[in-house]
């Protein structure tokens, strides 16, 4: 059945929310650090349940190694390994790493595809990754879920569910397609100083009178329906 159609006042709270959000933080961005798409595709699969400041660690000599596909495909599964050791689940991410860069080799000319299909076929690859990719790589309107971006959509009365994918297809609706690749640098920035898991500083909050407040004590428990 087909979802029903986003209300013109949902779609302006969002973008006084995106206003408010940009005011705030101007500098919002992807903080992994990477000069290439292979780069940046590597970082974001070492990033998974571990902090971008670990992996902004550990990508230096790992590029200074294995600067691109080509190289790390025909290095050593071992030495990757070696070089990614303080990072969480570094066994299963060298051999994604390792497998992901002879797929790129063999399949397309050691580039980084730019198409989201190609992209999540690629081993360690799921939605997420691929969205951040074609977004802050490429520059392809792609909206990004993660733990901050789905916690805050739910806070803010945007959607229920807690599937990433479902998200994703409801925020599309909703954020302005230009604005998809910052809504998540944004929900990510605002996540982590005022809106955080352990506490929402609803008090402080700079979009507090656009936000139901879905889930903090004696709010809103559901989603917001504007006529």
């Amino acid at each position: 059945m087909a979802s029903a159609p986003v209300s013109a006042a949902v779609k302006r709270r969002m973008q006084e929310i995106l206003k408010v959000l940009w005011r705030e933080y101007p500098e919002a961005e992807c903080s992994l650090k990477f000069e290439t798409p292979f780069q940046l595709l590597v970082a974001v699969m070492l990033s998974a349940q571990c902090t971008d400041e670990r992996v902004n660690q550990v990508t230096p000599e790992l590029f200074r190694v294995f600067p691109d596909a080509e190289a790390m495909a025909h290095g050593k599964l071992e030495e990757i390994r070696h070089l990614i050791r303080s990072v969480n689940f570094f066994n299963n991410k060298s051999k994604a790493l390792y497998e992901t860069s002879r797929l790129l080799v063999a399949h397309h000319g050691g580039q980084v595809p730019r198409n989201l299909d190609d992209l999540v076929k690629l081993r360690g690859v799921g939605r997420k990754t691929a969205n951040v990719v074609l977004g802050v790589g490429f520059g392809v309107p792609s909206l990004v879920v993660d733990t901050h971006v789905g916690r805050l959509s739910r806070r803010m009365g945007f959607t229920q569910s807690s599937d990433p994918a479902k998200v994703e297809l409801e925020l599309v609706k909703i954020v302005p397609k230009e604005n998809w690749t910052e809504y998540a640098h944004l929900l990510i920035a605002h996540g982590r100083k005022i809106c955080t898991a352990r506490k929402a500083l609803c008090d402080e909050c700079p979009v507090k009178q656009y936000c139901p407040k879905v889930g903090v004590a004696g709010r809103s428990s559901g989603r917001v329906h504007c006529k």
